[in-house]
C-alpha cells in the first residue's frame, strides 16, 4: 500500500488535507506519487503544480516537500501545498 498525504497551509495553519492511497503494484514510486498528487489536485480544485529541480531534490532526500505560488500557472488562494509519503511497500 502507498499513501500520500497533501496538506494547504495558509498562515501556518492546516486548511485542508487527504489521504491518496494506491495499491497498484504495476506502478513506479514516481508512478505512484505524480498519480497522487493528480488526484489531490482534483479533489482540491487545483491546477496540477509544476516539479520544479528544488522540489525533486527536497522530495528524494526527505520523502516530502512543498509547492508554493511559484508551482502553479494560476494564483492559489494558500501559502502552500505539502505533500509527504506516509507509508510505501
Amino acid at each position: 500500500m502507498f499513501r500520500i498525504w497533501m496538506k494547504i497551509f495558509k498562515e501556518n495553519r492546516l486548511v485542508q488535507d487527504t489521504v491518496i492511497a494506491l495499491d497498484d503494484p504495476d506502478m513506479s514510486r514516481t508512478a505512484k506519487v505524480f498519480q497522487a498528487v493528480a488526484d489531490a489536485s482534483l479533489i482540491f480544485d487545483l491546477s496540477q503544480p509544476i516539479w520544479l529541480d528544488a522540489n525533486i531534490r527536497e522530495f528524494k532526500r526527505h520523502n516530502k516537500t512543498r509547492f508554493t505560488q511559484d508551482n502553479f500557472v494560476e494564483e492559489i488562494p494558500f501559502d502552500f501545498l505539502e505533500i509527504h509519503v506516509i507509508e510505501e511497500d
